[in-house]
């Protein structure tokens, strides 16, 4: 009779147990089966910041660093997305990426409305933008005005696909409301949750309105959109619109290394991040390192070993150079280019409290320096160069931070940051294309940053990269677009089909997308 009173105690404290466990897993770090009325709002907040960060150093390491060239997988033929090997089921994992976070920080605005819950009604607005902003710069035109209603009263399954430039004007709504919002100093009520500004509506404030500088300058190729005049009231009204002033304004969210604050990379090791996949490229070192004519490596971005880390083994690297693969190589010449080739740098990034950034001011100085440098916002060449000089250096100062995780901890100086402002690298005054030196350097600036770098350079051109002669999967083309989903053309078919019309092209990764400097280019 003990045993069995022993037995019926133990079932109801291991259900009892499972029961709380099951419910923190539920409520947060899985929102997307919840329903509305079920969790308070901020119930979703964490799940939205802590997961929506892992994501973005997710989608850094395995599509943004290899469409850009930052990085190569050459550890065999399972993953060959630098040759352009993306396929349906890519397409479709990327799609619900975006969409599902889109989804729950709608979810999170329709409770924070309820609950009236003022600074979690501001941060859904910005945490939207910022995933529905890489859903259509990832797939050109997609649903945004009636997308996630269908659990509303007259509400959709099929909801129509809204042009890029119109998703992007409503974008640009949800923003102003949401600064709106700010402005009224909203109180966090639970500060402890936000691991990127502790509750901080000011700093929300800034990120949002910073964001919408990346926004108004994704899109300033097309005259249309006026975005001289956005971000020049934007600059002229600081206290309406308050923006990133340094690195401590960065949206950076920090985990604590404790479950479930834990670091994407959490649980990987040297080999499966880098050493027996993805290694560093020819591109991203010959525009990091100053070599002579006899090939001697006389200079490197103070960054570049943070970044990565020379090929230990002195068989294969006896100088201790700096080497990258080949991005797009044949798969027959894929040992040969690899051969001593450097890795990215996992003491730095395989850490449970490895940090994860959506924006630095460092863009936002570029942005800046762009702007001013077309005319777009007043000050010309001169004040171009302020904006690029301050981004560099932010940059530069951003990453020295992280130094001191590199197995041998890596210091940088005001000096060395002189020091590569004055190189045949980053100098302002010797380059002879200040829009190339601009974009160049931010794309370096970029690493890390989801699918910043991927972004810029369908926008800009910058840098000028070389397609691989392996590169067979898209007929030598860097992928334009995703395509959109076989589950999205057979359950939405009507609107996906009309917005493929509009965008002018097949449902393929060679249809540019409307703001990229070939759509512009090409007149479409």
């Amino acid at each position: 009779m003990n045993n069995l009173k022993k037995i019926i105690l133990i079932g109801f404290i291991v259900g009892v147990t499972f029961a709380c466990t099951s419910d923190f897993e539920e409520i947060n770090t899985n929102p997307n089966r919840t329903t509305v009325g079920e969790i308070q709002a901020s119930g979703m907040f964490e799940p939205l910041l802590y997961n929506g960060a892992n994501a973005w150093m997710n989608y850094s390491w395995y599509w943004n660093n290899e469409l850009v060239q930052f990085t190569a997988f050459t550890g065999g033929t399972t993953r060959q997305e630098h040759r352009y090997f993306i396929s349906d089921g890519n397409w479709q994992s990327v799609w619900n990426l975006y969409t599902r976070y889109a989804n729950n920080a709608l979810h999170m605005y329709d409770m924070s409305i309820e609950q009236e819950e003022r600074s979690l009604e501001a941060i859904a607005l910005t945490l939207k933008v910022l995933y529905m902003s890489n859903l259509t710069d990832m797939f050109g035109d997609v649903p945004y005005s009636e997308a996630f209603t269908a659990r509303k009263a007259n509400g959709t399954t099929k909801p129509k696909f809204d042009p890029q430039k119109e998703v992007y004007l409503q974008m640009f709504t949800d923003l102003m409301e949401a600064n709106e919002i700010y402005a009224t100093k909203p109180i966090f009520a639970k500060p402890a949750l936000d691991g990127m500004y502790k509750g901080n509506m000011e700093q929300w404030r800034k990120f949002n309105n910073s964001l919408y500088l990346r926004l108004l300058n994704r899109v300033s190729g097309r005259s249309e959109m006026n975005t001289g005049t956005k971000m020049t009231e934007i600059l002229n009204n600081p206290d309406k619109f308050p923006i990133f002033t340094s690195n401590a304004d960065n949206a950076t969210v920090t985990f604590s290394g404790n479950d479930p604050y834990r670091s994407q990379f959490s649980d990987s090791n040297e080999g499966d991040f880098t050493s027996s996949g993805r290694k560093l490229t020819e591109q991203l070192i010959k525009m990091t390192v100053v070599s002579d004519d006899n090939g001697n490596q006389t200079y490197e971005d103070p960054r570049l070993p943070i970044y990565g880390k020379k090929n230990p083994n002195i068989n294969v690297n006896p100088n201790n150079l700096w080497k990258g693969t080949i991005a797009g190589v044949p798969e027959q010449d894929q040992s040969t280019a690899d051969r001593g080739s450097s890795w990215l740098n996992a003491a730095v990034f395989v850490r449970s409290d490895a940090p994860g950034t959506f924006m630095d001011y460092a863009e936002v100085q570029f942005i800046l320096a762009e702007a001013a440098l077309k005319g777009r916002i007043p000050g010309g060449e001169s004040v171009a160069k302020t904006h690029y000089e301050n981004a560099v250096t932010a940059s530069v100062e951003k990453w020295a931070e992280l130094g001191q995780y590199s197995e041998v901890p890596i210091t940088i100086t005001s000096t060395d940051i002189t020091t590569l402002l004055s190189s045949d690298l980053a100098s302002w005054d010797n380059a002879t294309n200040k829009e190339e030196l601009i974009g160049n350097q931010k794309y370096l600036a970029l690493f890390w940053i989801g699918m910043e770098a991927y972004h810029e350079y369908r926008r800009t051109g910058y840098p000028e990269l070389t397609i691989g002669s392996g590169a067979v999967f898209n007929d030598y083309i860097l992928p334009t677009r995703f395509a959109y989903p076989t589950t999205t053309m057979a359950t939405n078919n009507e609107n996906a089909q009309a917005a493929l019309q509009r965008m002018g092209g097949d449902n393929t990764m060679k249809t540019p997308v409307w703001w990229s400097k070939q759509a512009i280019d090409e007149g479409k």
